[in-house]
């Protein structure tokens, strides 16, 4: 199977493609075989003369009677004729391939070695009364390099270049969807072209590889102008504007296109279904060799695509591209502060920065640079006002960058240091929401995972930012060819690219957002009445909470500078508890004990918490090793006992050096141990190692009848706040997993069919359900040792923070207790119980975490509305698009006045023909887009603003 061609009819197909089954005798290959010396026979006869071996005179004209010893490999049929009559047949196909018949077999000659001579500006076979010949002109064709005898025209004007090469428009084409579809570089295409004309390696094939990149780069440049209407303009390509001639996202909101009137007063509450999506990223593979200059090649298009302008851009940079770079305040983005140390040696360009369409991946117009030395805010604010610079009055903007909390930080003081010709208009009167792509949020420290994040923010629907990462993947197979290249013939191969990219997305657009409207209502739905349920379980017991809630969340989507309801502030700013936490706590306790002179250490390497930590480390990893011993099953291989035994032995030498250690800490252990070793066992070693005691505090108070027997208050506090973290991170665990199970049990009972899926999707939930026991188990562990610990620490309300956990509290969200309904089911104290430390009251503490997950809840449910409100929004956008640029082209026929009539005709007959082609475009839209869906009931429900 092909991979590429499954990717292919899934992007191009509405509904998921099935595999056809093919029965016993539907294998076309096989049937082949029996065949196949039939075919070698058969290429092998026709390296003859064939049907026409008996043919001794030619037929090509009446009464010819030459031997006919030639044949044309390029027309149809294996006819022979004579020299003259071969040369009279293809005066209109002066670039077949000829095949001459003697020594008894064919020999390769040329048209023009039969005396073919090829007159230009004239029709065919007159000839001119002046004619300029040339006798060695190539032409480069799809079929090979041909050396021709070609007349220039010398009727009314003298010739005054001379050129030596010329390639067909049917090669020029041909080379530029190949490269699209391959990305084909113009050396391996002319490498192709030279083993079609010869590929014995004997003879020497005339090199016009660098005239053949001339050509290329001039009809990138002329298609590109013509399919943008350039050569409709009465003023001409000099008065191509900036960005004209980059293919627009028709279902991004496109003032004066495809917004309904009146657009700019429609009420807050639907403003957000006119916002632009951008996603603004930079990619290194795009590097480009310090090759050539600006002078020498500078580039054909000027900033009339994707490409900024170079001299503008540059001249910012020189200008104010000396400002430092800020730091970033947020996780260690080495993008942002490592920006000044990029290697750059040998580099005209370390990469390239874009800003794209957030939803549907279109790359911007003028929205990309060349970075000389790393991701630099300098770079990247040019770029996102430059192509801000196309978007009209959009006066709702959602930006999206994977360092977007440094970067927008002082962006518009920035901007004011920037030219004011590339300054966002009146931007204090737009919304504007900065985020970061939801694959990198979680990089990010944790204020800003709920600040900038996709999921919780209003309006945003199902989009995740990650627009750009898509997109390299198409670019990146050009960036070994394009390396090398001068800095302008880069830029204009990287903006026919990247033009050919935006162009098929508008083609499949009909495909693309059906598919994801028809993937969007059943997720809708489901989220929708997952939140009910839980909302309707909370409004019962907590009507007055579940009414702040929702109040919070509207006021923070209406301003976002209100407070945050999935955050902890204030008085409830909270500490997560977890092991590494805590364990972090109790160094910072051991190291102001030190600086004090107070140490309890009995050993230079190993505290009082390393030895209780490491203790319980040792303590989950026999549980690991007994769990696998268990799933090893009756008959197990050699290598899979070898692998066992080697981790059994690596734990109990483990345990070894730390026993040693934890005698100096607690001597009543070796009395322990001495009374518990069986009079048959005399040494430690022969005792496995996941079944070994390591007498902690919790387990010589669960076990110990003995007063005596008694351990170290510092100790047992330690194990404490320890295994108190240990039961907070083993709920969080539980949690995701049930989560992840029930989402994996509804995706399989609607998208799952057939034994070989089901097979799959049971083996992968069975996983899940292994991490859930696990991470029960590991609760109920910590459970135990609070337990036994308790007495001693005088610890008396701890069951109400950590309730016992019995089978029937694990469920999910919106699963009952066995035999309860869903109207009246109740939701377990596990989706209650708080994941926080804090010194507030116990019922306080666990509604802050109720109010966050009634909340996340609440605007996963708010976002799949807004995204099936979104693509249809977008369908209708599309539509009055695709309507619009078929008018437009029907204006740009009669544009231009006092050309020949030829012309004339050829510029009414293009406008006509693309404007065709949009109306096409939107009829094929038109019938793989379904009817609009009815939201009535997801608005009751779910909208909160």
């Amino acid at each position: 199977m092909d991979g590429a061609h499954e990717n292919y009819l899934e992007d191009t197909n509405i509904e998921p493609t099935r595999k056809q089954k093919r029965t016993a005798g539907d294998y076309p290959l096989a049937s082949w075989l029996p065949e196949r010396d039939a075919f070698i026979l058969e290429m092998l006869r026709l390296e003859g003369r064939g049907d026409f071996i008996s043919q001794a005179t030619c037929h090509g004209t009446y009464g010819c009677s030459l031997p006919a010893e030639f044949h044309c490999k390029d027309c149809f049929g294996t006819k022979l004729y004579c020299q003259s009559c071969t040369v009279d047949r293809h005066h209109e196909h002066p670039l077949h391939r000829i095949k001459h018949w003697k020594d008894s077999f064919f020999h390769d000659v040329t048209l023009k070695s039969l005396g073919l001579r090829i007159q230009l500006g004239h029709p065919t076979q007159e000839r001119c009364y002046n004619p300029a010949a040339c006798q060695d002109f190539v032409v480069l064709h799809v079929n090979g390099i041909h050396e021709v005898s070609l007349d220039f025209c010398g009727c009314e004007t003298a010739q005054i270049l001379e050129p030596k090469t010329a390639a067909t428009f049917k090669l020029l084409r041909h080379f530029h969807i190949l490269s699209f579809e391959s990305k084909v570089s113009a050396f391996e295409y002319w490498q192709t072209l030279t083993h079609l004309t010869h590929n014995r390696g004997v003879v020497i094939v005339k090199d016009r590889y660098d005239a053949l990149l001339r050509m290329i780069w001039e009809w990138r440049n002329i298609t590109l102008l013509k399919h943008f209407g350039r050569g409709h303009d009465p003023a001409g390509t000099g008065a191509t504007e900036q960005g004209s001639c980059a293919v627009l996202c028709p279902a991004c909101p496109q003032p004066g296109k495809n917004l309904p009137e009146n657009w700019e007063s429609a009420p807050s509450e639907i403003r957000w279904l006119y916002a632009l999506f951008l996603a603004i990223d930079a990619n290194f593979r795009l590097a480009h060799k310090n090759v050539s200059s600006d002078q020498m090649d500078p580039g054909l298009n000027c900033g009339w695509a994707y490409f900024v302008e170079e001299q503008q851009y540059k001249t910012f940079l020189t200008d104010v591209g000396k400002c430092p770079q800020e730091k970033s305040t947020c996780a260690s983005h080495n993008a942002v502060n490592l920006a000044e140390t990029k290697n750059s040696r040998g580099l005209a360009a370390t990469g390239a920065g874009t800003v794209d369409c957030s939803r549907h991946n279109f790359k911007r117009p003028c929205g990309v640079g060349d970075l000389q030395k790393g991701e630099k805010y300098v770079n990247m604010d040019y770029l996102f006002f430059s192509t801000m610079q196309h978007t009209g009055d959009i006066a709702v903007l959602n930006i999206s960058y994977d360092i977007a909390c440094p970067w927008s930080t002082n962006l518009w003081q920035r901007m004011h240091q920037y030219p004011s010709m590339i300054h966002l208009r009146h931007y204090d009167n737009k919304t504007i929401t900065f985020l970061v792509p939801k694959f990198h949020l979680p990089a990010h420290i944790e204020i800003c995972q709920i600040t900038y994040s996709h999921n919780l923010l209003k309006g945003m629907g199902q989009t995740d930012g990650e627009a750009p990462e898509r997109g390299w993947a198409n670019i990146n197979p050009v960036a070994t060819s394009t390396r090398e290249m001068g800095p302008g013939s880069r830029r204009d191969t990287l903006d026919d690219h990247f033009g050919d990219f935006n162009w098929k997305k508008v083609t499949n657009m009909g495909v693309s957002l059906s598919r994801k409207l028809k993937a969007a209502v059943p997720e809708c739905d489901q989220h929708v009445r997952d939140f009910e349920d839980f909302n309707n379980a909370l409004e019962h017991e907590r009507p007055e909470q579940v009414a702040e809630w929702r109040l919070a969340v509207e006021r923070w989507e209406s301003d976002l500078l209100q407070e945050n309801p999935f955050a902890l502030t204030g008085k409830h700013m909270l500490l997560a508890l977890t092991q590494a936490a805590v364990r972090l706590n109790l160094s910072q306790q051991e190291a102001d004990n030190l600086e004090h002179g107070m140490d309890d250490s009995l050993h230079e390497e190993v505290s009082c918490s390393v030895l209780i930590s490491s203790g319980m480390e040792i303590k989950d990893q026999q549980c690991r090793l007994a769990r696998d011993i268990e799933l090893l099953g009756g008959h197990p291989t050699d290598l899979q006992c070898m692998k066992l035994q080697e981790r059994g032995n690596i734990l109990q030498h483990k345990i070894e050096q730390w026993s040693k250690v934890q005698l100096l800490y607690m001597p009543v252990v070796a009395r322990l141990r001495a009374s518990d070793m069986p009079t048959s066992r005399t040494h430690l070693t022969e005792e496995k190692a996941h079944e070994i005691k390591l007498w902690l505090p919790s387990k010589i108070y669960g076990d110990a009848t003995d007063p005596v027997h008694q351990c170290d208050a510092t100790l047992s506090h330690y194990e404490w706040e320890l295994h108190r973290a240990q039961a907070y991170d083993a709920l969080d665990d539980l949690r995701r997993h049930l989560r992840l199970r029930t989402h994996f049990y509804k995706f399989k009972d609607t998208h799952i069919c057939g034994q070989r899926a089901n097979t799959c999707a049971s083996a992968i939930i069975d996983k899940v359900e292994l991490n859930v026991s696990i991470a029960a188990a590991r609760y109920r562990r910590a459970w135990s040792a609070l337990k036994h610990l308790s007495p001693a620490l005088s610890c008396t309300m701890w069951k109400e923070e950590f309730p016992k956990l019995e089978n029937d509290d694990i469920r999910g969200m919106s699963q009952g207790k066995p035999g309860q309904s869903s109207g009246n089911c109740t939701l377990s104290w596990i989706w209650k119980a708080r994941s926080i430390a804090s010194d507030a009251p116990e019922g306080e503490t666990i509604l802050l975490a109720l109010r966050i997950e009634w909340c996340k809840s609440c605007a996963r449910a708010t976002r799949w509305v807004e995204e099936v409100q979104l693509l249809q929004e977008e369908m209708r956008r599309v539509t009055a698009y695709l309507l619009w640029h078929a008018t437009w082209w029907d204006a740009q026929a009669d544009r231009r006045a006092g050309l020949a009539l030829a012309e004339v005709e050829g510029i009414r007959g293009y406008a006509k023909h693309q404007a065709a082609v949009w109306r096409d475009l939107h009829d094929t839209f038109l019938t793989k887009c379904p009817p609009s869906i009815s939201l009535s009931r997801h608005l009751v429900h779910c909208r909160l603003g």
